[in-house]
């Protein structure tokens, strides 16, 4: 940590800085997603959903200009403050939350389903525990770029920041895993399970690339 500390008063950057800038539209990504399914579980297949669902287009193209730009003007490797691939490896791990979610509305909103509003309630409820494993990735950011340039020096506070996105991701796994024997259990037509259960996977995987991120940072601060 040291190092980090005199290579930002050499060259007056702080690259992890990119980090939390590449959050933002992953951030707003998630009260999308929110929004869409709060709206799907109401309306359906409804002009409002599909208005929502087309704004994570846009974020997700935002959130892949901002990773570029990141990217691109990354300084020499001895002048970063973390090895370069945890860096690129962290970039394509959040980058993947907004992909994920691309999928996942576009799964919902193919077609119209004919879906129990049981199931629908409990797909609500689900969204809610992937959307919360992404919103705990912004204290983990925050902690991590503080102990590395020195503003903080309780590492075990950050790792615990890490620990509860385990924890919730594991929390997200338990309710989709619930959710997709929900699906298999209703009376739908085949079409309609298959087009929600992989709405489900996406959506699952959103939270396992939060978990994903967590990990990279924690090897960033590793001795």
């Amino acid at each position: 940590m040291l190092l980090s500390r005199l290579l930002v008063k050499i060259t007056g950057r702080k690259s992890l800085e990119g980090l939390y800038e590449h959050y933002e539209p992953v951030s707003k990504g998630v009260v999308v997603v929110l929004a869409a399914m709060s709206e799907y579980s109401k309306t359906g297949f409804s002009l409002a959903f599909q208005t929502l669902s087309s704004q994570i287009d846009t974020l997700e193209g935002q959130a892949d200009k901002i990773k570029r730009r990141i990217r691109n003007h990354l300084p020499r490797a001895m002048f970063l403050e973390v090895d370069k691939t945890l860096f690129l490896n962290y970039t394509r791990s959040q980058d993947n939350i907004l992909d994920e979610a691309q999928h996942a509305l576009n799964w919902l909103g193919m077609r119209p389903m004919c879906l129990p509003c049981e199931l629908l309630l409990s797909a609500k409820a689900a969204t809610k525990e992937s959307c919360h494993s992404v919103e705990l990735l912004k204290p983990a950011i925050e902690a991590t770029i503080d102990l590395v340039y020195g503003k903080v020096d309780d590492r075990s506070a950050v790792k615990e920041t890490f620990h509860n996105i385990r924890l919730q991701h594991h929390k997200a796994s338990k309710a989709w895993r619930k959710l997709i024997r929900e699906a298999y259990d209703a009376d739908c037509d085949f079409r309609d399970v298959y087009q929600f259960l992989k709405f489900a996977e996406h959506m699952h995987a959103m939270s396992h690339n939060a978990e994903g991120s967590a990990d990279v940072l924690r090897a960033m601060i590793a001795r």
